[in-house]
């Protein structure tokens, strides 16, 4: 799902391997999300954990309404670099960590009756002096969409979120507002399937909510998404429930923004062509063994539809560290740049230094100017100072 043309870049111009950001494609997806916000009456927040570029926080403030954590790091990120309202959620917080959150965040949302129970006395002191706080719950409305159980928050036997179950309601005095994420970058159906089953099991409370938030995983810069379809949900529900919808894409703010490029290190043979890259799976790309998924490479197709197949491998010990076979044009060559599609959400969130491996370099470019800026680059430092 690439909607840049980065074969106008020059990748010469770059460090090996390197992210690249597109930054007129993210307006490009902001603006949309901003139309959903302006005509729903929803409002829209950046989920940091899947696209925590803060070199793009002021563009980002531009069209949503904050941002939402899964922690204290992210949160304080939100706050430092983002402004406007920071939301956390997390399966479960430690007193020093919430004290912190206390101090600065807008929503608080509880995975548990027992956490929230157990930290009241903490949050209510704190609304004392900052009137602007909100607690809410994580709920489990049990409606499975996803097709990846690691990725499905609703899978049997879920840590995340309270299930009607488990819900005391006699607890909910302090909670102004409901949590729930059931989607992994999916359409509109699926959401619509998911509110309807929250609503069967938890519609008896919403009378006494301000506002509920419908998570992430919502696809709606991507194309096709019904964008019009969930305007109206959202008027809808809004209207008949008397509360403020919050929602929390993540992956829909990068969707087609950014790519990995990377250099060819060498060519080799066991069975069949392997190309060894300068970049990982397991530490670059770790999607493409969780999920797990075979990213595209532009100018590459599947293997033996053209005529020069390869194996493209990391360049750590990990034997398993492949990224996938793939099939080109023409035969690789030892320094050749490659470009990885659509890498740049769930990507650089994630990347490790695993066997001392250097972390790609993060640029900026305008695809409407040709204007680069490499925004970022590693070093051993960075990997010696989280060791010790």
């Amino acid at each position: 799902m690439q909607f840049t043309d980065f074969s106008k870049l020059d990748l010469s111009r770059l460090p090996s391997p390197c992210f690249v950001v597109d930054e007129v494609a993210v307006e490009r997806n902001l603006k949309i999300l901003k139309h959903v916000a302006d005509q729903s009456g929803a409002k829209v927040l950046a989920a940091l954990k899947a696209f925590s570029m803060w070199s793009l926080a002021p563009l980002t403030a531009q069209y949503l309404s904050g941002t939402c954590a899964s922690g204290l790091y992210e949160a304080k990120l939100g706050h430092e670099y983002y402004g406007c309202e920071v939301h956390v959620f997390s399966a479960a917080y430690s007193e020093a960590d919430l004290r912190e959150l206390l101090e600065f965040a807008h929503h608080i949302v509880f995975n548990s009756c027992h956490q929230w129970q157990r930290f009241k006395p903490l949050c209510k002191a704190a609304k004392a002096k900052r009137p602007e706080l909100n607690f809410g719950l994580r709920i489990n409305p049990e409606h499975s969409e996803g097709a990846v159980p690691i990725y499905d928050p609703c899978a049997p036997g879920s840590r995340l979120g309270i299930t009607l179950a488990q819900l005391d309601e006699s607890l909910l005095e302090g909670i102004s507002g409901l949590h729930f994420h059931t989607l992994c970058e999916q359409g509109f159906e699926p959401l619509q399937r998911t509110l309807k089953a929250v609503e069967e099991k938890f519609g008896h409370l919403l009378a006494q909510m301000q506002w509920v938030n419908f998570g992430g995983g919502h696809h709606i810069t991507a194309p096709g998404y019904q964008v019009d379809s969930l305007i109206a949900l959202i008027q809808d529900f809004s209207a008949r429930h008397h509360v403020q919808v919050y929602l929390e894409p993540g992956e829909a703010i990068a969707i087609g923004t950014g790519i990995l490029s990377c250099e060819v290190l060498d060519i080799t043979w066991n069975q069949l062509d392997q190309a060894i890259l300068d970049t990982s799976a397991t530490c670059h790309m770790p999607d493409t063994l969780e999920m797990p998924y075979r990213p595209d490479i532009s100018g590459a197709d599947e293997i033996n539809k053209l005529p020069y197949s390869y194996r493209l491998g990391g360049l750590t010990c990990l034997a398993g560290d492949v990224i996938g076979d793939y099939s080109f044009n023409h035969p690789l060559g030892i320094g050749q740049r490659l470009i990885f599609e659509d890498m740049a959400h769930y990507t650089m969130v994630k990347t490790t230094t695993f066997n001392g491996t250097r972390l790609p370099a993060i640029a900026l470019w305008n695809s409407a100017t040709d204007a680069l800026r490499i925004v970022k680059q590693f070093s051993y430092e960075n990997f010696k100072n989280r060791l010790s």
